[in-house]
């Protein structure tokens, strides 16, 4: 196999292995620009999602110049694996809110998501002004630029962002898994494990720390973390793709081929 190759089924499987859920990659605070559209009781299922894309999607038809409209339904799009078509109602919305940080900044994530790197981090930029930095966007800055290979960079962006929420567990854990990238597993291990102290700390970031813990041979202890706070079949379809993922792991090491876990550009 290719390194590319490799490098992209690294990225995939990862990420497989770490969302827990639809709901647990898109409900769970910290990150969010979306401001006034975070609801009382979000969507957490697939099907739950699924629904909220069919309402969003009337009201957006009605009303597509409507930009807190069009960020929750392109939201409710990314949810339920839409990406392009999240890109397209956000690059339409864009384009008839030229002023509106809120949108560039949705905009931004949804390209993200789309892997469409360079174009994401470009708008990403345009979504807030160095006097009044926003602490989502740098942080969504950050993954993209771990997405594009400069890891220096991100890191530099995720440190901007922790001097404005010096304990956020999102900016923590994509700091954490940017060290991962530089195979720093010490000081991934020790960001990672700050991250999961925090009270607002999600599933999320600790299947991360689970998976660091991991890849420094402590695959007993990396379970108990990966169990911790799951349903069982949950935990056990997680220790399973961790498993795969130390196999894949231990071939691309020899092979030389890079690892790639994508820290996460938000929702």
């Amino acid at each position: 196999m290719r390194p590319h190759a490799v490098r992209r089924y690294a990225s995939a499987a990862l990420a497989a292995a770490l969302a827990l859920s639809v709901a647990g990659c898109n409900t769970t605070g910290g990150g969010d620009i979306t401001g006034s559209l975070r609801a009382s009781n979000p969507p957490r299922s697939e099907a739950d999602w699924r629904q909220a894309v069919d309402g969003w999607a009337e009201r957006y038809n009605e009303n597509p110049s409507d930009p807190d409209i069009a960020i929750a339904y392109a939201r409710a799009l990314r949810a339920t694996g839409q990406r392009a078509q999240a890109v397209a109602v956000l690059e339409q919305a864009s384009i008839r809110n030229p002023t509106s940080m809120q949108v560039l900044g949705a905009y931004g994530r949804a390209l993200a998501d789309a892997g469409q790197y360079q174009q994401a981090l470009d708008t990403l930029t345009r979504a807030h002004t160095p006097d009044q930095p926003d602490w989502h966007i740098l942080n969504a800055q950050g993954a993209v630029l771990d997405q594009l290979g400069r890891h220096d960079e991100a890191q530099r962006i995720y440190s901007s962002a922790l001097k404005i929420v010096p304990d956020e567990p999102s900016v923590l854990s994509n700091l954490g898994m940017s060290y991962v990238l530089v195979k720093d597993l010490k000081r991934a291990e020790v960001t990672l494990r700050r991250a999961v102290a925090q009270p607002k700390a999600t599933q999320k970031v600790r299947q991360n720390l689970a998976l660091v813990v991991a890849l420094r041979g402590r695959f007993a202890e990396a379970e108990t973390i990966a169990r911790a706070d799951l349903p069982e079949s949950e935990a056990a379809a997680n220790v399973q793709y961790l498993r795969q993922m130390l196999a894949q792991q231990g071939q691309g090491a020899r092979r030389g081929a890079p690892y790639l876990p994508p820290p996460d550009p938000g929702t």
